[in-house]
C-alpha cells in the first residue's frame, strides 16, 4: 500500500503553521486585485486586502484549471505517493471539475499504473472545507488508508454545518445572492442576514436578524439546534478582517457548549472577495446541515 498525501486548496482557508505541521499539499485559486495576480505563492497581506476591499478595491477570482491540478498531482505521484484531493465545493466553483479532468488525463497516459488520485467535492467553503480536511488529517494520522479516509469524508460531508453572516449587503449583491433592492433596504435598516451552505454545496440565506451582535448570537443559536448527538472536540471559525468579533462568537460557543478547542484564521481573499470584510462563519459538525 503507497503512502498518500492529503492535497486541498486555499480555499479551505487553513492557516500556514497547520499546512506545515501537517504535511499537507495545497493548490492556490488566484484573484486580481488593483491589476495584479495573487495567489498562495505570491500573496498579498490579508489586512491590506480587506482595507483595499473597504476603500472600493473589487478583486476578481479564478478557479484552478486542470493543467494547474495535473502538476500538483504529478509531483506528488512522482515521490511515489498517492494523492487524496478535498476540493472547494462544486457548487462554488469548477475548481473541482478541474481536479478530476486532471487525474483523468494522468490516468489515461499510464505513467503512475500502480498509483492513485482520488478527487472529492467537499460541498464545502472556507474553515468549513479546511474541517474537513482536518477529520482527514487525522484519520490518516491514526493509521488509516487512502480508501478508508476517502470513504469517511464522503459519507460525513453533509455533517459539516456552516452558518454566516455578513456585515455589507453589497458584496452578496455584486456575487448575485441578494437584489439590489435587499442591499439598499437591509443596510438602511441595519439588516444582517445569516447563510449557510446546502447539500449541493451552494451559498443560500436561511433568516435574518436586525444588527451584529444579534447576527453573531444567531449563528451560535443555530448550532445549538444542529450539532445535537455530534461530538464536536473542536470548532472553526472564520473572520473577514473582524477578530474581536471572531472571539465573542468562540466565547459564546466556549460558554454555551463546553468547546475548548478552536482554530479560528481569516476567511482568505479568494472567498473574501465575494462576502467581504465583516464576514464571521462558524463550522462543525452537525444534523441538519
Amino acid at each position: 500500500m503507497n503512502d498518500y498525501v492529503i492535497m486541498t486548496d486555499n480555499m479551505a482557508d487553513l492557516p500556514e503553521d497547520y499546512i506545515r505541521s501537517h504535511g499537507l499539499e495545497v493548490i492556490s485559486l488566484s484573484y486580481i486585485l488593483d491589476g495584479e495576480t495573487y495567489d498562495r505563492e505570491h500573496p498579498l497581506e490579508v489586512g491590506e486586502f480587506y482595507n483595499r476591499m473597504r476603500s472600493g478595491s473589487m478583486p476578481t477570482t479564478s478557479q484552478v484549471n486542470p493543467e494547474q491540478a495535473k502538476t500538483a498531482f504529478t509531483a506528488c505521484l512522482e515521490q511515489g505517493k498517492d494523492v487524496l484531493y478535498i476540493a472547494f465545493s462544486s457548487g462554488l466553483s469548477g475548481t473541482c471539475n478541474s481536479g478530476r479532468i486532471a487525474a483523468e488525463e494522468i490516468r489515461e497516459e499510464g505513467h503512475f499504473p500502480e498509483q492513485k488520485i482520488v478527487v472529492l467535492d467537499s460541498l464545502c467553503a472556507s474553515l468549513g472545507e479546511g474541517l474537513l480536511v482536518h477529520k482527514a488529517v487525522q484519520m490518516k494520522e491514526a493509521g488509516k488508508s487512502l480508501d478508508e479516509t476517502a470513504a469517511w469524508v464522503e459519507e460525513h460531508k453533509l455533517y459539516l454545518c456552516h452558518n454566516f453572516t455578513v456585515d455589507d449587503l453589497f458584496h452578496l449583491h455584486r456575487g448575485g445572492r441578494v437584489s439590489k433592492a435587499t442591499a439598499v433596504v437591509g443596510t438602511m435598516i441595519n439588516i444582517k442576514p445569516i447563510l449557510h451552505v446546502d447539500n449541493e454545496g451552494h451559498l443560500i440565506a436561511v433568516g435574518k436578524v436586525r444588527g451584529r451582535k444579534k447576527s453573531l448570537t444567531a449563528l451560535v443559536d443555530r448550532m445549538g439546534e444542529q450539532m445535537q448527538g455530534f461530538d464536536n472536540p473542536e470548532v472553526f471559525i472564520s473572520h473577514g478582517d473582524c477578530l474581536e468579533d471572531a472571539g465573542y462568537v468562540k466565547k459564546l460557543v466556549q460558554e454555551r457548549f463546553g468547546v475548548e478547542k478552536f482554530v479560528i484564521n481569516h476567511v482568505g481573499p479568494t472567498i473574501g472577495a465575494h462576502s467581504g470584510p465583516g464576514t464571521i462563519a462558524l463550522f462543525f459538525m452537525g444534523n441538519p446541515r
